[in-house]
């Protein structure tokens, strides 16, 4: 991939000042963890994940992201003991009758780990972080957590992705085009049987980014990303369900963006779904959850803003795994 300089000063301006820095997310309604490190230990099984989104298909050098998480509860009088945990005689947990029935998750933590990957051009961020969140009880049928996650974020630049007129420009002559930096975020989430609803920060400590030992060079940052999302669960019958949500999303000085999702979910086998992402994009879901031990969810975004006439759409993949999983429940309860 040739760029010449003036290119790529306009993608390190992209992800240091101008443009979200941090991957976006279709699917965020299927793995909320992502972006909100109060879910580590939500439920009482471990929850594996891996993602894979492929962004402005056909034009080169657009975002790749790829991510790993996994997080679990700890406790037993939680994992194994928890009055709600199993629905009684079979019941459907997805169904009106247990939602009528759901109390308070026990007072638990959870611990968990997020790796990400985020390609652009020729930067790659990756961040590697380790979660903790605490959930109680607070009423007889909601529950609040908070959580953390901190790490590391490895900011890397390859040279061999850019062709210049000056070999030794001072944009990246003599400079550390591997950088590693401290990585934290923040995060509340309410939930209950119907409705969850979520405020957190990511990226919470900026840090200068700098690919030259030139002073003149250094001025770009990271910046906080701040999320606020909610979701409410209505019954159209005894185990179908709509699930309309939220997610707004704060980055100075990008202007306030928000996602709208629309998620109708078939008793616990499969779901379909919408959503639109504001000046971005329209997107198609579907998923299925296959037995007590996979789940999969795949979502194609239709570009609306003006990159439609040279992008071919988003795809995002995502396969979870649930271990540990003793109760056998074949999707997730306490939030989605």
């Amino acid at each position: 991939m040739k760029k010449n300089i003036l290119t790529f000063l306009f993608l390190l301006n992209a992800i240091s000042s101008w443009a979200q820095q941090k991957p976006q997310y279709t699917q965020y309604i299927f793995n909320n963890y992502l972006i909100n490190p109060a879910i580590t230990g939500i439920e009482n099984y471990t929850d594996i994940k891996a993602g894979y989104r492929n962004q402005w298909t056909g034009l080169d050098g657009a975002p790749v992201t790829m991510y790993f998480t996994a997080h679990t509860p700890i406790g037993n009088k939680f994992i194994q003991g928890d009055a709600m945990s199993q629905p009684a005689n079979g019941e459907d947990p997805m169904s009106r009758s247990y939602v009528q029935d759901y109390q308070a998750a026990a007072p638990h933590h959870g611990i968990g780990l997020s790796v990400v990957s985020d390609r652009a051009g020729p930067i790659t961020q990756s961040n590697y972080d380790v979660t903790y969140a605490y959930h109680l009880g607070i009423s007889s049928n909601l529950n609040i957590s908070v959580g953390v996650a901190a790490g590391l974020a490895s900011i890397k630049l390859n040279t061999s992705e850019i062709t210049l007129e000056n070999a030794l420009d001072p944009a990246i002559a003599n400079g550390n085009t591997n950088q590693l930096k401290p990585d934290l975020g923040l995060g509340v989430w309410a939930y209950s049987a119907r409705y969850f609803f979520g405020i957190s920060a990511q990226q919470v400590l900026p840090q200068t980014l700098y690919f030259s030992s030139n002073s003149t060079y250094n001025q770009s940052k990271t910046v906080p990303h701040y999320f606020i999302t909610g979701g409410v669960k209505l019954f159209l019958a005894e185990d179908i369900t709509l699930l309309p949500s939220v997610m707004v999303k704060y980055v100075n000085p990008v202007p306030t963006t928000f996602d709208v999702n629309l998620k109708m979910a078939f008793q616990d086998k499969f779901w379909i779904g919408g959503s639109y992402r504001r000046n971005d994009a329209i997107a198609a879901m579907a998923g299925i959850n296959v037995g007590s031990f996979l789940n999969f969810g795949y979502a194609y975004d239709f570009t609306t803003s003006n990159l439609n006439t040279v992008s071919n759409g988003t795809h995002e993949i995502i396969l979870g795994i649930m271990l540990n999983n003793i109760y056998k429940v074949v999707c997730p309860r306490r939030f989605w």
